[in-house]
């Protein structure tokens, strides 16, 4: 993430990118084989990517991305093209020791001084005909509406091959900061249209008419990725990120993909990574104060319990689509199969509410299959 700066952010990573860089590790190497496998070439793009490495050995995005190519391509299983892009001369310095180490290994991976815009063409033109994640962590403001959109869908194919997807930092600090001082007499229009061009019109600016209101920034978020999904023919998935339990979101990561598995395993990913983010929290707080019950012990979800409560919940929601009559691969319904545990529960919860169904006779199989996303369920045999 670059902050156009280097300085204390480098130290060692705070709470937000830790999960931002756990969920990243989690969902990329996927990605890869998704999409790459086997012997492919897969084409990745981080926008902001800063240092890549903390001051106190701690991976950043670069150095998580770049491990998985190394990974990868040791075990002849995808050869990765990976650019990165930082505005900072200071930051850069960095960055190009750490691409030139991987360099050496035989990554091919490229450091470029300067804004994520002069590269694009670059980028786009290594990804013709292979599949491309774009990973655009920038401390402020996103790119343009447009320019993702020109980007996502008008230079890149809507089709399903090659795939393309996204992990974007959209600011909802920023959205506050600059909706809450909209209308005031101190407000800076020339501030306003640089969200403008962001959100892709001035839409956003009715959710401030009245000054900033408790969740004005939260139905920002949602109708940002509601357009931009409706315009770049992407399923998008908008998830906060807090410093801690209970706060307001320093950022939502917004990702797009038009693949269903690519749905599936980001909401997998996702629901892990929740949990070690949380894990963290705890043992930060248990760092800085000795009381018995911490803020995040008191407010973080039991996952055995949620998970517990989330089984009948996706064993119903299965239960409505076999009703239907017709064979289906879970993974084609995955909105619909967690309901409002995408993201909150990994996937091995749906397969024990497979196990529940076909117990109850309700389904003709159960649940075992060499992945759970690519079961297929079938109505019960009536006799």
């Amino acid at each position: 993430m670059s902050k156009g700066t280097s300085g204390e952010y480098w130290t060692a990573p705070a709470l937000p990118s830790r999960f931002k860089h756990d969920l990243l590790s989690r969902y990329i190497p996927k990605f890869g084989g998704m999409t790459g496998s086997p012997g492919g070439e897969v084409v990745y793009l981080d926008g902001y990517a800063g240092e890549g490495r903390y001051l106190n050995g701690e991976s950043g995005s670069a150095d998580r991305v770049l491990r998985v190519a190394a990974a990868h391509q040791d075990r002849g299983q995808v050869r990765w093209t990976c650019f990165f892009a930082e505005r900072s001369a200071e930051s850069f310095v960095q960055l190009e020791t750490l691409v030139n180490e991987y360099r050496s290994r035989g990554v091919d991976a490229r450091a470029f001084h300067g804004d994520v815009h002069g590269l694009v063409d670059e980028v786009l033109a290594a990804a013709v005909g292979r599949p491309l994640f774009l990973f655009l962590d920038p401390c402020g403001l996103a790119l343009p509406f447009e320019r993702l959109v020109d980007i996502l869908a008008r230079r890149r194919s809507t089709a399903r091959w090659p795939p393309t997807e996204l992990l974007l930092n959209f600011s909802m600090m920023a959205v506050r900061r600059i909706g809450g001082n909209s209308h005031s007499p101190k407000g800076n229009e020339r501030t306003n249209e640089r969200l403008d061009a962001v959100c892709g019109g001035t839409w956003w600016r009715r959710y401030f008419a009245d000054g900033y209101t408790q969740d004005a920034d939260e139905r920002v978020a949602a109708e940002y990725s509601l357009r931009l999904g409706k315009k770049t023919g992407m399923r998008m998935v908008s998830v906060p990120v807090t410093r801690g339990p209970g706060q307001k979101a320093v950022y939502n990561l917004v990702f797009g993909t038009r693949s269903n598995h690519g749905l599936w395993v980001f909401g997998d990913a996702h629901a892990r990574a929740r949990d070690t983010w949380w894990e963290g929290v705890e043992l930060e707080e248990e760092a800085n104060d000795n009381a018995l019950f911490t803020v995040a012990t008191m407010r973080r979800p039991d996952p055995a319990k949620v998970q517990k409560e989330a089984v009948p919940a996706i064993a119903e929601n299965i239960r409505k689509l076999v009703q239907r009559g017709r064979p289906f691969k879970l993974v084609d319904h995955t909105v619909q199969v967690f309901g409002d545990y995408y993201g909150q529960v990994p996937d091995t919860v749906v397969g024990k509410a497979i196990r529940q169904l076909h117990e109850a006779g309700l389904i003709a199989r159960d649940g075992r299959a060499s992945t759970i996303k690519n079961l297929e369920v079938r109505p019960p045999v009536r006799h």
